[in-house]
């Protein structure tokens, strides 16, 4: 067995493709109707379309040979809990919790329905049987939604964490990010939530103080600047940008054109969204469009562009 976790995801359609380019990112794999398999380790939180993770214990080929295998398992006095997740193979929920209690029944300890101390996770892909230990996602962007601050066209909770994903990838804890744009923090907090050193700069400052009232509410620190992106010296791992737009407007093409050739000093990389395709300005920006994406919601579309 060359991979060690199972990873379980969802998203609606019109992030189908935000879904697919992060975890690709995250997971180096790609997405296959809702199942991943990985020797990559994220936590289940780390993305907004995670369910669930596996790490893989025991691999057998049918039930029964796994099942000989569980009463192996060394709980250590700790209680359980045993969830099937689905896989290629359909069960009815009668069934599912019938097979729960089949693994549940030879492992060696207390099975406790609430509040287990362990969670297992069962599952079957491809003719091969998986069992081992199980972490849901808590969906912790979704506390993040009910922010005192925000503008009406900012980022969807959901769509920044997972942008912060594209712009940090896997080993995000080393990398140093900026959001030069930084509005009223949404990206800044997601980032934060993930252990992702970030830092904020916005030219209004009402949008300044809407992001530090939004991270002093949820606990996070100030690391939001009044500045202009312009005069930027710094230089970062990454960078998120959205640019700014309103419902009537979008910027001309020669502040586009300013703003990135700002972020093409301070980041060999970073994450553009925008509200039309600019890989023409972005290309006389000295950017290489690595991938593009769009989000839609209703007759609005935003660009993802990851470039480098």
């Amino acid at each position: 067995m060359n991979w060690m976790f199972i990873y379980t995801y969802a998203s609606h359609e019109d992030e189908a493709a935000l879904c697919e380019l992060e975890l690709h990112t995250l997971l180096g794999q790609p997405v296959q109707n809702g199942f991943i398999k990985s020797n990559f380790e994220i936590t289940a939180d780390r993305s907004p379309f995670v369910k669930r993770r596996i790490e893989v214990l025991y691999e057998a080929g049918s039930l029964e040979e796994l099942i000989a295998l569980l009463p192996f398992i060394e709980l250590e006095g700790k209680t359980f809990k045993v969830l099937f997740t689905a896989g290629d193979v359909k069960f009815t929920f009668e069934e599912q919790r019938m097979l729960e209690r089949t693994a549940g029944s030879v492992i060696r300890g207390q099975a406790q329905m609430r509040g287990p101390e362990q969670l297992f996770g069962l599952t079957v892909w491809n003719g091969r049987w998986y069992f081992g230990l199980c972490e849901e996602n808590s969906a912790l962007w979704l506390k993040h939604q009910k922010k005192p601050q925000n503008y009406s066209t900012a980022l969807p909770t959901r769509a920044a964490r997972a942008i912060v994903n594209l712009a940090a990838g896997r080993d995000a804890a080393a990398i140093r990010m900026i959001d030069p744009c930084c509005g009223m923090g949404t990206v800044l907090i997601e980032a934060m939530s993930m252990g992702i050193p970030i830092e904020g700069v916005d030219l209004n400052p009402l949008a300044v103080r809407g992001a530090r009232a939004n991270l002093a509410h949820f606990g996070y620190p100030n690391r939001v600047k009044l500045g202009d992106m312009r005069f930027i010296e710094d230089r970062y791992d990454a960078a998120i940008v959205d640019m700014p737009y309103n419902l009537c407007s979008v910027l001309p093409e020669k502040e586009q054109l300013d703003m990135l050739e700002s972020v093409r000093k301070m980041s060999d990389h970073a994450v553009i969204v925008t509200t039309e395709n600019v890989q023409q300005q972005l290309e006389m920006a000295n950017w290489q469009v690595k991938d593009c994406i769009t989000l839609s919601k209703a007759s609005f579309t935003r660009y993802v562009s990851v470039v480098e």
